[in-house]
């Protein structure tokens, strides 16, 4: 419950730290989402041997739903994520006390964008990113030591794409956070729903593409023959 509520504090105040820097320093979109992306690298490096650094509830429901995270464990992992990322936005709103407010960090929609396509897009973006998560992190075929890289640079890609429209949520303690300390719950609905059901369907698609036990064991025997067979040349 500590990795996962100092992990989130740690990516939310430098994501949305970032957010608000660009109010006075140009950051740029690319700036920004780089900010995102390094971030969550550094965290997944430092806490993802702990607690797994699901640092998103919807990353957490859907290692549940999919039988890979114990369901009883999921609402300690979700109210520290949320206390994470409260935290980290009552943080900015003191440090950025002389900007007034913390609104570039709040994601939000506006006209021309609506609900069904911002559901989408949420719905989208947090698919690439949970699917990201299982193919690099979960599998034990993957190279583990670069999951981090990986999810790392979809998250900036995801947030350079659809940071203009939605603000790029894809985790429903990332838009929490700031609109309970702006006080602004404008379109909540949305970026909890949308990257829980994106998260999920990630998780359940990806499970078809992970091998049978039957074919681990083919694959255990197969490695055990080749190592026999090359110590018996040695």
């Amino acid at each position: 419950m500590i990795a996962e509520l100092f992990g989130t504090y740690i990516l939310m105040f430098a994501g949305c730290g970032a957010a608000l820097v660009d109010r006075e320093k140009t950051l740029t979109i690319i700036g920004i989402a780089m900010v995102w992306g390094l971030a969550l690298m550094a965290v997944i490096y430092a806490v993802g041997h702990i607690s797994g650094a699901h640092l998103n509830p919807a990353v957490t429901i859907a290692f549940a739903a999919a039988c890979r995270f114990p369901l009883i464990q999921v609402p300690m992992y979700v109210l520290s994520q949320l206390l994470g990322s409260t935290l980290a936005c009552l943080t900015l709103r003191v440090l950025f006390n002389h900007q007034g407010d913390i609104r570039p960090t709040l994601t939000q929609y506006s006209t021309p964008t609506t609900d069904l396509e911002a559901i989408i897009w949420e719905f989208i973006i947090t698919f690439i990113l949970m699917f990201s998560i299982c193919g690099s992190a979960t599998d034990d075929r993957a190279s583990k030591g670069f999951s981090g890289v990986a999810i790392g640079v979809t998250l900036l890609f995801n947030v350079i794409i659809a940071g203009p429209i939605t603000g790029a949520s894809m985790n429903p303690a990332r838009s929490i956070g700031p609109a309970v300390i702006s006080g602004a719950y404008r379109n909540i609905w949305v970026f909890v729903v949308a990257p829980i059901l994106g998260a999920m369907a990630a998780a359940m698609i990806y499970s078809l593409l992970r091998p049978s036990k039957t074919q681990k064991n083919q694959e255990s025997s197969k490695s055990i023959y080749n190592d026999l067979y090359l110590h018996s040349n040695v």
